[in-house]
């Protein structure tokens, strides 16, 4: 019996993806993440499955020559690479890796917090420098963690796995999100307020909501106006939920006093960005889930969602489900 044929973006490692083996026939494209390969694509009428990544465009166009399609498994929690509802109109269930990430996203969130509240990369640069002569009693000083107010905009997984780091360190928690999903229990002391609210009292903005159209741009020159000019704005969600080049002017006038990004807009940054050039502007790769072990539940759980669509079952995770009530 032939096994189903899955077009594998990205080659990923041998035990990440040892679930496949024995029951699917992977045609796997290049190393460099980006989109489908032209010799994939050459396969997508044939294939019954796609195992992903979050930089892969799953795009209407893509699924109507994929006849055969059963199954879209993204090997990330956000979904916003893949037309979802293409998706559904053709009877494809979608899946993501929620859950298996959270914690390291979460630390790296307090990372980033942690960083810029001190300003750490430009600390650490002046000592490189020599600019170290001597202790100063007012030399780098940052903010003050303990007593800040941490506004979380989106409280999903990951926002609360912030939240209960930020009260560990002895912050407030405010947060703002559309639904109310605060569980007293966990989080007796935070505080659900408007956006607006958010925005004007809070000392760390952290933004964990998904990238959809009403939040795409949601951090622009009129809501970075609304934050305090000693407050940080931290990104580990999508990069286009914060606009660019109002997040450059920002930083530039003064309107914010800093920024942790692990997700920009384009992605990635081209080296020659002016905000690399700001001192209290912090970019990185987007490593959010870059830990040896998250990265690998990451695959596995792909991996479930993948066999479960190819066998006629529901995925584990799937982000339309009203596909089986087909």
């Amino acid at each position: 019996m032939a096994f189903p044929l899955v077009l594998l973006s990205h080659p990923l490692p041998p035990e990440w993806i040892a679930r496949l083996q024995g029951h699917a026939r992977l045609v796997v494209g290049p190393a460099q993440p980006g989109g489908f390969a032209p010799h994939l694509l050459e396969h997508i009428g044939q294939a019954e499955g796609i195992f992903c990544l979050l930089t892969d465009p799953v795009t209407e166009e893509l699924v109507a020559c994929a006849p055969r399609l059963r199954v879209v498994s993204n090997m990330a929690v956000g979904f916003d690479n893949v037309d979802v509802a293409a998706c559904t109109r053709y009877g494809i269930p979608v899946g993501n890796t929620p859950g298996v990430l959270t914690e390291a996203v979460a630390d790296l969130t307090m990372l980033l917090l942690l960083a810029t509240a001190r300003g750490l990369p430009k600390a650490a640069m002046d000592a490189r420098d020599g600019l170290w002569t001597t202790w100063s009693p007012t030399g780098w000083l940052g903010m003050d963690t303990a007593g800040a107010t941490l506004g979380i905009v989106g409280l999903g997984k990951i926002g609360r796995a912030v939240a209960q780091r930020a009260q560990a360190f002895g912050m407030q928690v405010i947060y703002s999100e559309k639904e109310n999903s605060l569980s007293p229990q966990i989080f007796s002391g935070a505080r659900r307020v408007s956006f607006d609210e958010l925005l004007a009292t809070a000392d760390f903005v952290s933004l964990h909501c998904p990238l959809t159209a009403s939040t795409r741009g949601l951090m622009n020159e009129f809501t970075l106006k609304k934050m305090k000019k000693s407050a940080v704005l931290l990104n580990t969600a999508r990069g286009p939920i914060v606009e660019t080049a109002a997040l450059l002017r920002a930083l530039r006038e003064g309107w914010i006093f800093a920024a942790g990004l692990d997700v920009t807009d384009p992605e990635p940054l081209p080296p020659a960005h002016p905000l690399y050039d700001l001192p209290t502007c912090i970019i990185l790769p987007h490593i959010g889930s870059a830990t040896f072990g998250a990265r690998r539940r990451m695959a596995e759980l792909a991996c479930e969602n993948l066999l479960a669509g190819l066998a006629g079952r529901p995925l584990l995770n799937c982000v339309n489900p009203q596909v089986y009530n087909r």
